[in-house]
């Protein structure tokens, strides 16, 4: 593949209407495991196709409430995963089938133990002197990844962190994976501003990594980590995060009153209905334009049709309105696919418009704290 072609494949906009997507709390999920995360971006890396990953932990989901920009780069990602035991939890009681915490700093672990593939990784990012530190620990341990290159950019606007030399630095290191650690809001923003630019198959944004690697942070042992007791830890190696973990566990306990234990109860009130409708889906298109009429009962297992359907807006993009008023019900995985075609339209620039809705329909994307799909005025374009 010559780099003009590899670049053009790495900056078409093609979404995977396939992924296991579920929706909580306003973000999409991926329903998988480490193993199969790892091999995710190992498949994506072999192919040389575009693979951006976040990994939401609390901090970045009550972040994401608040905050629409942050929030629509983990809705544009390629990949999704679960960075955080309260999530975990969440999920569980909703029953939400995401498998087992998917910490960033875990799955950088594994990508650097795996042998088989061969990985070249770039850190840009950190406190001054932390990404040269942890490409020089990289690289006197043994294994299959190397680090061919680092920066420490300072701190700056997002433009001002983005010159052809640093982006030409990055792309002539020939990097398979680009990990960034920017703080999470701004490392996003680089992200999302940058990948056009970059030719680095595997893109994330991994803050804690470089500290880890270089050994400047201690990181926790893994049974802290499995009982959701790593924020101590953290405390314990960055004092002045208490805050941060004080405010984040207050607003969560209000989204478990007013959100969490509600949608609880409406899924225990709607599974005792019993008798499902027939889902149905119809794509009209009309001078280029979409519309997605659906009826009936949403759920996971009824999806594939609907997936099927959606393949179609990756060959001819165009503006997209989505007709709910004769859905009875909507599951996590068909508010995640929601969430999957809000994104594609806003990576392609195309205006995304929701509703009507039946009254079910908006009060799940109240609980699961996505009204802002039907919101009036949802911007077309994201940039």
């Amino acid at each position: 593949m010559t780099l003009k072609n590899k670049h053009e494949a790495l900056t078409s906009v093609v979404t995977d209407f396939q992924r296991d997507v579920h929706c909580l709390l306003g973000l999409p999920f991926d329903a998988l495991d480490l193993r199969q995360a790892q091999q995710a971006v190992l498949d994506a890396i072999g192919a040389d196709r575009r693979c951006f990953f976040s990994t939401p932990n609390l901090n970045f989901l009550i972040g994401c409430l608040d905050d629409a920009a942050f929030r629509n780069s983990v809705i544009r990602s390629d990949l999704s995963l679960a960075d955080g035991m309260p999530i975990i939890w969440i999920a569980r009681l909703l029953g939400v089938p995401l498998r087992e915490r998917v910490a960033g700093s875990t799955l950088f672990e594994l990508l650097r133990q795996q042998q088989a593939q061969p990985l070249r990784v770039y850190f840009f990012g950190g406190p001054d002197g932390v990404a040269r530190q942890a490409a020089d620990a990289l690289n006197a341990a043994p294994g299959a990844m190397r680090c061919v290159g680092s920066c420490s950019p300072g701190f700056g606007s997002t433009e001002a962190l983005s010159s052809d030399a640093m982006i030409d630095d990055i792309n002539a290191s020939g990097a398979d994976l680009l990990v960034v650690a920017l703080g999470a809001k701004r490392g996003q923003a680089w992200i999302e501003y940058n990948l056009p630019r970059l030719r680095a198959p595997a893109v994330s944004h991994l803050g804690a990594v470089l500290n880890f690697v270089a050994g400047t942070i201690t990181r926790a042992p893994s049974r802290v980590g499995n009982l959701g007791l790593e924020w101590l830890w953290r405390i314990k190696e960055e004092p002045a995060l208490w805050r941060r973990y004080r405010d984040d566990g207050t607003r969560m306990l209000r989204l478990l009153l007013t959100r969490v234990l509600p949608a609880l109860w409406h899924g225990w009130r709607q599974r005792r209905r019993g008798v499902r409708q027939a889902p149905r889906a119809d794509l009209a298109s009309v001078a280029g334009h979409y519309r997605l009429t659906l009826a009936g009962d949403w759920h996971a297992g009824a999806l594939a049709p609907l997936r099927a359907l959606l393949d179609q807006l990756n060959h001819q993009p165009g503006p997209l309105s989505v007709d709910m008023a004769a859905v009875s019900s909507v599951d996590s995985a068909t508010l995640g696919l929601l969430l999957l075609l809000y994104g594609h339209q806003q990576r392609c620039r195309q205006p995304f418009a929701l509703g009507p809705c039946a009254p079910a329909v908006t009060r799940a994307l109240r609980l699961a704290c996505v009204d802002f799909l039907a919101a009036p005025g949802v911007p077309s374009a994201p940039f």
